[in-house]
């Protein structure tokens, strides 16, 4: 089996859990907030199943950017396509987007900006390490 299919596997089987947990805080907050909700038993299976699948998309998605080969763009487009396409799936299966074309505009750009400053924050902090730890061993010579 090829090492990167490996690895996603193991880490979506490892984190997929966390996502029916998150769904499941999630649904007890508006239990307690809103006076009138309930939800079906199909509603929660597919919001358990749903939301295991996106934790484990999500977690078995970090390999991308983990693959030498693959230039910079390359593993940053399939990892934020698959997360995309993870995510709009999710939400518009578990009815938490409707599947309308404002809609779906204002959350792939809701989607596109988060993504960005969260990947330009992982991005500068991963950097500034790197430049404090070869100052460290330039220091050392």
């Amino acid at each position: 089996m090829n090492h990167y299919l490996k690895s996603f596997l193991q880490r979506g089987i490892a984190f997929g859990g966390f996502g029916p947990i998150v769904a499941g805080i999630v649904f007890a907050i508006l239990e307690l907030t809103l006076p009138d909700f309930s939800l079906g038993g199909g509603q929660v299976l597919l919001a358990i199943l749903s939301t295991y699948l996106l934790a484990f998309v999500q977690a078995g998605a970090s390999i991308f950017n983990q693959i030498e080969d693959w230039p910079l763009p390359l593993s940053v487009g399939v990892h934020f396509l698959t997360l995309f396409t993870a995510y709009s799936l999710c939400y518009m299966a578990n009815s938490w987007i409707p599947f309308e074309p404002m809609v779906l505009l204002i959350f792939a750009g809701a989607f596109i900006l988060t993504y960005a400053i969260v990947w330009l924050t992982v991005f500068f902090c991963v950097r500034h390490t790197a430049k404090r730890l070869n100052a460290k061993l330039n220091t050392k010579k």
